[in-house]
């Protein structure tokens, strides 16, 4: 809706606009007059309004300059907007969309309203607990595993594991797998992360066995198992910042849910075609 844009590059004109007169600080209200256009006047409160809303990086322009820029701003506003009403009725689509922004607005001051009190401790540990309270530990498994092409070379390498050689060190020398400059570690995983064949044979083995070859889609697979362990919940720390979204998004739902439960909304919307929401040609009636 800006005609300047003062959120972007300042103008020439901005930037020599003439100053503004000087108003002590005893004089100076939200509702002092900073210009007047025909009958209409704009006020210190208009100007900090609008500069509330403009991005950050905007409100670091010297005062002086920033100050003409929303002054400017404002009366060119106004001008526009006085134009579009002399030419007769708004449009339907203009009238609605105003009351969308404005209801949109208002609403929006509640909701910083209810957001402004910082998310204590006690409610983190509250979502916390409430989060994970049917938290079901499962299995995750460490593996190791070699990949070659044949069957042939996988039952070589379990004939060299089972004489003594180092598993990490023949996954580097022979692993056609990604893994392989890592020794062959695929880290900690749950089931439903590898294919069927390499999930089985994996639950199959007792810590730090290997196993025969395995055929899957990538080739043969010589698997070792490191280690098995049950899942825990993450640390309280690690989801903190989730966890505060969810107090305040709740804070929101809750004030809603009561607004709704002393004014139940009446949604007539039944025999609509949802299609409709499409329909802009009914702005035009």
């Amino acid at each position: 809706m800006m005609f300047r844009p003062i959120f972007g590059a300042l103008t020439a004109t901005m930037i020599l606009a003439a100053p503004l007169p000087a108003l002590s600080q005893e004089e100076l209200s939200a509702d002092t007059v900073v210009a007047r256009v025909g009958d209409a006047e704009i006020t210190m409160g208009h100007v900090l309004a609008l500069r509330t809303q403009l991005p950050e990086r905007v409100a670091q322009i010297p005062d002086d300059v920033l100050f003409g820029a929303i002054v400017d701003q404002l009366v060119d506003q106004h001008l526009l907007a006085e134009a579009v009403i002399a030419e007769g009725p708004l449009p339907r689509a203009l009238e609605l969309r105003a009351e969308n922004e404005q209801r949109a607005l208002i609403a929006s001051s509640r909701i910083e309203e209810l957001l402004a009190p910082a998310v204590t401790q006690e409610e983190l540990q509250a979502a916390y607990d409430a989060a994970f309270a049917e938290f079901t530990p499962q299995k995750e498994y460490n593996a190791s595993h070699i990949l070659v092409e044949t069957e042939e070379e996988a039952l070589a390498i379990v004939e060299e594991l089972n004489g003594g050689a180092d598993f990490a060190t023949l996954a580097q020398e022979k692993s056609t797998g990604p893994s392989g400059p890592n020794g062959g570690e695929l880290g900690w995983f749950a089931t439903g992360r590898m294919v069927p064949e390499f999930e089985q044979e994996v639950i199959s083995l007792e810590p730090e066995t290997i196993s025969a070859p395995v055929e899957t889609q990538f080739g043969w697979h010589v698997i070792r198992l490191n280690d098995v362990r049950d899942t825990t919940p993450p640390p309280l720390e690690a989801v903190a910042d989730d966890l505060r979204q969810s107090v305040q998004a709740q804070r929101i739902a809750d004030s809603v849910a009561e607004l709704r439960e002393a004014t139940p909304p009446e949604i007539l919307t039944e025999g609509i075609d949802p299609g409709e929401v499409r329909n802009d040609a009914l702005l035009a009636e």
